[in-house]
């Protein structure tokens, strides 16, 4: 059930047509895996928080650097040396405190995938690498959710989802 906030504050999703107070208290209650803090995990992370999904768990090993700071929107030069995942928990918290924010600092391996990612309704891929992208998607294969793909190569980006079971793989 939304609150008289979340109603307030979620006002012009609510009035979309398909998505109404049913499909906000959908997102409320979502839980979405973000593989990625940098580039393209900023502003998905962004967006999701705004946006009110329920439960966001950010997975990222890398720290934040000066030479991010041109694209990955979420961090600012207070948060040189921190963790991305710190630098994200901080400032989704104060954009949105009606979420839940779940950060891990490690890298996502072939032990760790399909851990990471278990209990979650949506995997998304923001890596910067096939070998993690694979092992996201075979997690996603694995839990039978959508598996979400983005990637940016210069001026160029694609994204791609993929639904078990639906599409291709």
């Amino acid at each position: 059930m939304l609150s008289p906030e979340e109603k307030q504050r979620y006002d012009r999703q609510i009035m979309i047509q398909g998505i109404g107070e049913t499909g906000q208290e959908k997102i409320k209650k979502a839980r979405v895996v973000i593989a990625g803090a940098g580039g393209l995990g900023s502003p998905i992370a962004l967006y999701l928080t705004a946006a009110g999904v329920g439960t966001l768990r950010i997975i990222d090993n890398d720290k934040v650097e000066l030479s991010n700071l041109n694209r990955q929107i979420l961090h600012g030069d207070k948060d040189i040396g921190k963790s991305k995942t710190a630098s994200a928990y901080d400032k989704l918290t104060k954009l949105n405190k009606n979420i839940n924010i779940e950060t891990v600092h490690i890298t996502i391996d072939e032990n760790n995938a399909a851990q990471l990612t278990e209990g979650f309704d949506v995997i998304v891929d923001a890596m910067d690498n096939l070998s993690t992208r694979f092992l996201l998607n075979k997690a996603a294969v694995k839990h039978k959710v959508p598996f979400i793909h983005g990637a940016v190569s210069g001026l160029e980006g694609r994204a791609m989802t993929i639904i078990h079971g639906k599409s291709a793989c």
